[in-house]
């Protein structure tokens, strides 16, 4: 599903501070949330899941992009996140190598703040319908890969069986929102036979104990069911 500009989010790698500036400016008025970084070093050391999109400069200190997007697209974890290249090198053979490790586009500088915006609005479109499932569902530091089942806070994944990762992802993406003991049995177990009660409260348990403090907020509503408080 294509989301609105609002809801992604993009970092731009560039030691040219004025340049990261002028972007950041332009395309946040474009709608989205936008981070900098004036190195790949600075920029490795962020959440890089939390980012839908990288723009990255080729010519910087020791790491360079081209080596930054080589690193990210060899780790599973980030190998799905889109790269344009901003840089002067704009040979052919430039943009064969930046294209041969994965990036979706490549701008030439001095380039057109226009024509950036119509380039990441069209990468966003495109990565979206190509791969609808690498979503990644975030709450504080809880971080959810549903296409691969994976769960983490900070950066160690949570040891959750089939069922528990299911009902985690039920109560993070519907914060709020209480749901019955029938309703978890409905979206969780489905079809199964001779799931009792105790059998839900057990796996709810076991999750919040695994999910630390973030476990809290799972909460029980006498008479009704379980529901995902979000902290104030």
């Amino acid at each position: 599903m294509i989301k609105n500009s609002s809801e992604y989010r993009i970092l731009i790698v560039d030691d040219e501070e004025d340049i990261c500036e002028i972007l950041k400016f332009n395309l946040e008025n474009e709608g989205y949330t936008v981070d900098t970084a004036y190195s790949a070093e600075e920029a490795m050391k962020r959440p890089l899941y939390e980012y839908h999109l990288l723009l990255l400069d080729v010519m910087m200190g020791e790491i360079s992009g081209f080596k930054m997007a080589n690193i990210l697209k060899k780790d599973d974890d980030f190998k799905h996140i889109p790269i344009i290249f901003i840089t002067a090198k704009d040979t052919d053979n430039d943009k064969i190598t930046g294209f041969n490790i994965g990036a979706d586009d490549y701008i030439s500088k001095p380039f057109n703040l226009r024509e950036v915006a119509v380039r990441v609005r069209a990468v966003l479109r495109r990565t979206a319908i190509m791969d609808p499932q690498n979503e990644v569902i975030r709450y504080e530091n809880l971080r959810i890969l549903t296409a691969k089942k994976l769960a983490y806070i900070d950066d160690e994944k949570i040891n959750l069986t089939k069922k528990e990762f299911e009902i985690l992802v039920l109560f993070v993406s519907n914060p709020g929102r209480v749901f019955s003991r029938e309703d978890i049995l409905h979206r969780v177990w489905d079809n199964e036979v001779c799931v009792l009660d105790r059998t839900i409260d057990v796996n709810i348990t076991r999750l919040r104990k695994k999910l630390g403090n973030i476990g809290k907020q799972i909460v029980t509503r006498q008479g009704y069911g379980y529901c995902f408080e979000k902290s104030l």
